[in-house]
């Protein structure tokens, strides 16, 4: 039993808020959104996290999408176990980052080359200036919903967190780097037609979410990638996936193999850490070749490659190869939303189910949801009522309406249905 059990959670509370602000170090774990007090996690397990109080939910937060296995797998635990005595950190080259690399670049043609980096955050960040670097141009385009960090450029209409505190943008962001972030409805292939037009020749790259993760679950409308290919084909633009959610998560061959699209760039991150912190920035060999020191391009990092991760990532990513993996993750996805489904035209919610393979979501709109505005119709007050029901339930939820859900392969037939209970009640209540 965890040592930090029956610890009293409000004392904890009262030192963390006195010395990181909100008494967290990611902003949606305060609960503000929900309006209950932030739970604290003593110890996780397979399917479940346990609270200081001893407490135990089912969780579909599972770190926001890389414990695909569920929490602590001993398979990832003994590699850790094993390699943790040769040391945790070097500062020097080791075969783990290369055999990581081997396998990322074998499962993803447009990465013919990568650099391991600490988090997504980096990984997009230092994508975006390697496509401005060889490209010499400084505008780039994002889409409305979609997050890719919290670097400066891209902080404006964003997913994640700042949907959840209702912060459109970030003070303490330069204006003029703001004015150089070009934003688009996403899904709207038209609309980023006309955009691109306006900006001939003066746009460095374009970053999207193969998949809107960030915003609940939003699919790419049919077609969508193909054109918005296409149209950076067209005007020179360096093409980013952000695939530090869909990476390894849809598919072993990422969204780019799922939709048939290949982009010039992408960024990792989650899964390829097999639960460690981890991020990762590649693409095409003629860009990735002037990052530093092979070019002119600088990005470092003293941790990048941190020998733990590599391991971590390199044991679930073997994993991952299993040809009986994803058709178990999307059936449990698939089981979990046709039950609420059911539930929702039981009682009458005015809500409504997104998935894409094996990530879904559930949005307080009745009305089927595929754009960040019909994302934005949500009803807020709504999800804090169903939030606050399940976890009395003993079923853990992302403390926003904004995220995703992200079942595992711990989650059994058994644990799916106790979780559908739980909604059936939760439901009974909301009318």
């Amino acid at each position: 039993m965890s040592e930090y059990l029956n610890n009293d959670q409000a004392e904890i509370l009262k030192r963390a808020r006195q010395l990181m602000p909100g008494g967290v170090n990611s902003p949606v774990r305060a609960f503000g959104a929900v309006d209950c007090e932030p739970v604290i996690v003593a110890s996780a397990k397979g399917a479940y996290i346990t609270d200081v109080a001893g407490r135990r939910y089912i969780d579909y937060v599972c770190s926001y999408g890389p414990l695909i296995f569920g929490h602590a797998p001993e398979f990832v635990v003994d590699e850790l176990r094993e390699f943790a005595g040769r040391g945790t950190t070097y500062g020097f080259t080791t075969p783990h980052e290369v055999e990581l690399a081997e396998m990322i670049a074998g499962a993803y043609p447009a990465c013919e080359m990568l650099r391991m980096v600490n988090s997504g955050t980096e990984a997009t960040m230092s994508a975006i200036r390697v496509a401005r670097g060889c490209t010499g141009r400084d505008k780039i385009v994002k889409f409305e919903g979609c997050y890719h960090g919290h670097s400066d450029s891209l902080l404006v209409k964003s997913g994640s967190g700042l949907l959840t505190q209702g912060v459109p943008t970030s003070p303490g962001v330069v204006p003029a780097l703001i004015a150089e972030t070009l934003v688009c409805p996403y899904n709207d292939a038209a609309a980023l037609e006309q955009l691109l037009a306006a900006n001939r020749g003066q746009v460095a790259c374009l970053i999207v979410e193969p998949v809107a993760g960030n915003m609940g679950v939003v699919p790419p409308a049919e077609g969508f990638l193909q054109r918005v290919r296409e149209l950076c084909t067209e005007h020179g633009i360096v093409l980013i996936f952000d695939e530090v959610i869909t990476g390894f998560r849809l598919d072993y061959h990422s969204a780019a193999g799922v939709f048939g699209v290949q982009p010039d760039m992408v960024c990792f991150g989650k899964i390829i850490g097999g639960g460690l912190p981890v991020g990762a920035y590649g693409g095409k060999r003629e860009l990735m070749e002037q990052v530093s020191p092979l070019g002119p391009i600088y990005q470092g990092g003293t941790l990048s490659g941190n020998p733990l991760a590599m391991r971590a990532g390199i044991a679930a990513l073997r994993r991952l190869r299993d040809e009986e993996v994803y058709p178990a993750l999307i059936e449990n996805t698939a089981y979990l939303q046709a039950g609420i489904d059911k539930l929702i035209a039981k009682h009458g919610v005015p809500a409504s189910t997104s998935r894409c393979l094996d990530m879904f979501c559930l949005f307080f709109n009745p009305q089927p949801v595929g754009s960040y505005a019909e994302v934005m119709a949500c009803d807020t007050a709504l999800y804090r009522r169903f939030f606050a029901g399940m976890l009395a339930e003993g079923v853990m939820l992302a403390p926003s309406q904004f995220e995703a859900w992200f079942p595992s392969l711990a989650h059994t037939r058994a644990i799916l249905d106790e979780t559908l209970a739980a909604v059936d009640k939760v439901f009974a209540k909301l009318g």
